[in-house]
C-alpha cells in the first residue's frame, strides 16, 4: 500500500511540475475575442479596410467586416489596436530554427560543436522570437546536423510545452553523397565527421532515405539538387537525373512534397524536370528555366535576406554604403525575372542565417527588389498557405479559418516596412503578444 501511495504522489507531483512548466495562454480557454484596429488586411485583396474589426471564437475567425456590424458576445474580450493594421499570420517558408548566424558562430562550428540538446533548446527560443514577430507558420527546411530534434520542436508547440509558430518540418535534408559539410573539403580523411544532411548515393538509397524521413515525421522532403562541389568550388547539380526521379516520385508517391536548393540554372532545370514542388534560391537560374517553372508551377522562395546576410559576414557589404556584390546582383536579377514572369513566389527568407524574429526583412527585400508592398504581403500570407496546401486552414482573414493573426504599427499594405513592428500575435486563437485586453 505505501508503495502504491507513493507512486500516486510521484505521479501527482511530475503532472503539477508540468503543469507549472506551461505557459499561462496554453491553459486559457481561448473564448471570444473581438480585436479592433484601424484597417483589417484580409489577403482576399490588396487593400486594407478601414474601421473593420474581427471575432474570433474558440480559435476560429468568425465574423470580419466593419465594426458596427459584428455584435460580440456577452464576455468576449475587447482588444482596441489603435493605429494598427490586422493580417493574418506571417508565413515564413524557408527557416533553419537550428541554427543561429554565422556572424556569431560559423555553420562548420554550430554543427561540429554545439550539442544537439543545446541547439533544441535553441530552437525553442528562436521559436518564441518568431512567433512573437507575427509570424505564426514556419516551414522548417532542415535541422543541419539536429537530426530529427524539429519533429520534437512542432511537438511541443502543437502541445502547448513552449510557445512557436505551427510547423511544417523536413527533418534531415537529402544531399548526394560527399557533396554537403562539414567537409570532407579541408578536414583530415581520416576524421569521421558528423552531417549536416543525410548522404545518399544510388536510386535505392534514395528512395529510403524518402521513406525513412516520412515514418520519422518529415511534412516536407527537402533536397540539395546542386552545390559548390564543382572544380574550384564552382555549384553544379550533385545528383544524376535518375537519382533526383526517384527522390521526388517517392515523396509524392507517399504524400510529401518536394522542396530543392538549387542555386544553378542546371540545378534548377534539372529539379523542375524532376517534378519538384518548391524551389529555393535560383540565384543563377534563367529566364527560359523561370519559364519552365512556372508551366510546372513549382513556387519560388528567393531568399533574398541570406544573400544579404552573408555579404555582411563575409564580403564586407555595409547595407545603405556599399555597392550591391555580384551574389547580391545575382540575387535580385532572377526575383525580377520570376516577378515579370508571374512565377509563384513565396516569402522564404532563410532565417537562421540572420537572427529569428528579424523574418519580416525578407518581404521588405521583396519590395525593394520590385515588389508591390501588397505582392510581399500576399506571398507571406494566402500565397505561402496555398504552397503549403493549407489555403482552407489559415493565410486569409475569413470566417471558418484558424485565428492566426497578427497587427503592425502602420499599414504593411502601404509601407511593408510597419511589419517591424508588431503589436499583437494570436495563433489559433490564443494571444502570445497583446495590450492589455478587457471584457
Amino acid at each position: 500500500m505505501r508503495t502504491g501511495w507513493m507512486a500516486w504522489w510521484r505521479h501527482a507531483a511530475v503532472l503539477w511540475l508540468l503543469l507549472c512548466a506551461l505557459p499561462a495562454s496554453a491553459l486559457a480557454p481561448k473564448g471570444d475575442w473581438l480585436l479592433l484596429p484601424d484597417r483589417v488586411w484580409t489577403g482576399d485583396g490588396d487593400a486594407a479596410h478601414t474601421g473593420w474589426a474581427v471575432l474570433v471564437h474558440d480559435g476560429v475567425i468568425v465574423a470580419a467586416g466593419p465594426a458596427a456590424s459584428i455584435g460580440a458576445p456577452a464576455g468576449a474580450q475587447h482588444v482596441a489596436l489603435p493605429g494598427t493594421t490586422l493580417t493574418p499570420g506571417l508565413i515564413d517558408l524557408h527557416s533553419h530554427l537550428f541554427l543561429h548566424p554565422y556572424n556569431e558562430t560559423l555553420w562548420n562550428d554550430q554543427v561540429l560543436t554545439e550539442a544537439q540538446d543545446y541547439r533544441t533548446l535553441e530552437a525553442a527560443a528562436h521559436a518564441k522570437a518568431t512567433l512573437l514577430a507575427g509570424f505564426t507558420t514556419l516551414r522548417d527546411l532542415g535541422t543541419e546536423g539536429a537530426g530529427y530534434a524539429d519533429v520534437s520542436v512542432k511537438r511541443a508547440i502543437a502541445e502547448g510545452l513552449i510557445p512557436g509558430p505551427r510547423l511544417f518540418v523536413a527533418t534531415r535534408a537529402i544531399v548526394a553523397t560527399a557533396s554537403y559539410g562539414p567537409g570532407p573539403r579541408g578536414f583530415r580523411p581520416d576524421l569521421d565527421l558528423p552531417g549536416g544532411a543525410q548522404e545518399v548515393s544510388g536510386v535505392d538509397a534514395a528512395m529510403a532515405a524518402v521513406r525513412e524521413q516520412a515514418a520519422r515525421g518529415a511534412d516536407w522532403i527537402k533536397i540539395y539538387g546542386d552545390y559548390r562541389v564543382g572544380p574550384d568550388g564552382t555549384t553544379v547539380p550533385t545528383f544524376t537525373p535518375a537519382e533526383l526521379k526517384a527522390l521526388v516520385d517517392t515523396a509524392h508517391q507517399i504524400g510529401r512534397p518536394v522542396a530543392v536548393h538549387a542555386a544553378s540554372d542546371a540545378g534548377v532545370r534539372m529539379a523542375v524536370e524532376a517534378g519538384v514542388d518548391s524551389v529555393e534560391h535560383g540565384y543563377g537560374a534563367s529566364e527560359a528555366t523561370f519559364k519552365l517553372l512556372k508551366q510546372h508551377g513549382a513556387a519560388y522562395e528567393p531568399t533574398l535576406t541570406a544573400v544579404e546576410s552573408t555579404a555582411e559576414y563575409f564580403e564586407h557589404y555595409v547595407p545603405g554604403k556599399s555597392e550591391p556584390t555580384a551574389r547580391m546582383r545575382d540575387a535580385e536579377r532572377a526575383f525580377r525575372t520570376a516577378l515579370k514572369l508571374g512565377v509563384t513566389i513565396g516569402n522564404g527568407s532563410d532565417v537562421g542565417v540572420f537572427a529569428h524574429g528579424e523574418n519580416w526583412r525578407e518581404p521588405a527585400a521583396m519590395v525593394a527588389n520590385g515588389m508591390t508592398p501588397a505582392q510581399a504581403l500576399h506571398a507571406a500570407t494566402d500565397v505561402a498557405a496555398k504552397i503549403l496546401r493549407q489555403s482552407q486552414h489559415f493565410g486569409r482573414i475569413a470566417p471558418g479559418l484558424a485565428a492566426d493573426l497578427a497587427a503592425f504599427t502602420g499599414d504593411p499594405s502601404m509601407q511593408i516596412d510597419a511589419l517591424a513592428h508588431p503589436v499583437f500575435v494570436m495563433k489559433d486563437g490564443i494571444s502570445y503578444r497583446s495590450p492589455a485586453a478587457s471584457p
